[in-house]
């Protein structure tokens, strides 16, 4: 199981290899850091998918799935779980998305694998460090642990969030390496810029980490009016419960239901906090807006936030619908994404270093 599984992966990756390859860039290593940070970005929003539908244990085993390498081998135990509880977590189109999302993550690996092994054997001629390419493939190593439980310990929350986090950081980093082979820019940029850059990033990976905890919980629909929250500015909020974070999904601490108080109040203080990060990321963005190395990015980060707003408040009014529930997942990998690039562009510019 675990060769196919390997075959599987690798076949996976051929593609983005060959438009490696094939591509008329010139630096290929490059080439292969933007394919892969593309991959991971897709990965990240068809991660999104398999949670919001439910297929996060589609196979309720890992690596495989019932000890097979594929849905097709294990067709008849998944038809037999699916005929037992047809709305339960394992159906063959669940199995087919959670499998999906598996070989996905397996070919990023081999691609952040093989980054690690050109940045060794290249160490002598190229510029820079292997250990950034080394660090990914750690994380890598880690995310695919965090992987693994979120299956064995039947989607307990503070582990697919953490899961969800280390995504995102492998993201970021794989655009901090992406944007180190380009020409370093000679802009002088303010210093409020500089110092609220970090913060902004800071601060948007606390809101992901809220909006994260909303969605391993299940609490999307916890408030089901917006600004108000269930008739209420303030509900009664229950943070004795919400926050403990070593529990099972739907269970306290102790071991008891989780009361829909609790549910309120991680909802809550997701779509509170959601204006701090707003009017941070709106100023920062307006900042970057002033200078033009940094301007297209500002805009996009200024689209995305309102997109986030939209998609954010459509959950709400529309009932949790899937592909606006995607959009907001995705909508903050791209937050996570440009503002990995501005701080890139701003800390390394060479007129910051004069």
């Amino acid at each position: 199981m675990l060769i196919q599984l390997a075959i599987i992966g690798i076949l996976f990756a051929v593609i983005p290899l060959a438009v490696v390859l094939f591509s008329k860039e010139q630096n290929k290593y490059k080439k292969l850091i933007a394919v892969t940070l593309f991959l991971t970005f897709d990965l990240i929003i068809f991660g999104a998918f398999t949670r919001l539908t439910d297929s996060g244990l589609g196979c309720p085993d890992w690596p495989g799935c019932y000890g097979e390498a594929n849905p097709f081998q294990a067709h008849s135990e998944i038809k037999a779980a699916e005929n037992l509880l047809p709305t339960g977590p394992v159906t063959v189109a669940k199995a087919w998305v959670e499998m999906i999302h598996r070989y996905l993550a397996m070919s990023v690996g081999f691609l952040i694998m093989l980054q690690m092994g050109i940045a060794w054997w290249k160490r002598k001629t190229r510029p820079f460090s292997p250990w950034l390419a080394t660090s990914l493939f750690v994380l890598v190593g880690i995310q695919g642990a965090f992987g693994a439980w979120t299956v064995t310990m039947k989607l307990q929350p503070i582990i697919v969030t953490i899961h969800l986090i280390l995504a995102l950081i492998i993201l970021s980093l794989l655009v901090w390496a992406w944007q180190r082979e380009s020409p370093r820019t000679t802009t002088k940029y303010s210093l409020k810029l500089r110092n609220l850059l970090p913060l902004a990033f800071i601060v948007l990976l606390m809101q992901v980490a809220l909006g994260g905890w909303v969605s391993t919980n299940y609490a999307a629909l916890a408030c089901h009016d917006y600004p108000l929250c269930n008739g209420e500015v303030v509900p009664q909020l229950d943070f004795e419960h919400a926050y403990v974070l070593w529990r099972e999904l739907g269970r306290t601490g102790s071991g008891d239901f989780l009361p829909f108080s609790a549910l309120i109040t991680i909802h809550w203080v997701h779509r509170t906090f959601a204006w701090v990060v707003f009017a941070l990321l709106a100023y920062v963005a307006y900042l970057g807006r002033k200078h033009a190395d940094t301007k297209t990015l500002s805009n996009g980060v200024l689209a995305v936030l309102l997109m986030q707003l939209i998609t954010g408040v459509a959950t709400i009014y529309f009932s949790w619908p899937l592909a606006i529930a995607v959009l907001h997942n995705a909508g903050a990998a791209l937050l996570v994404l440009l503002l990995s690039m501005l701080n890139y562009r701003v800390r390394s510019s060479v007129a910051n270093e004069s």
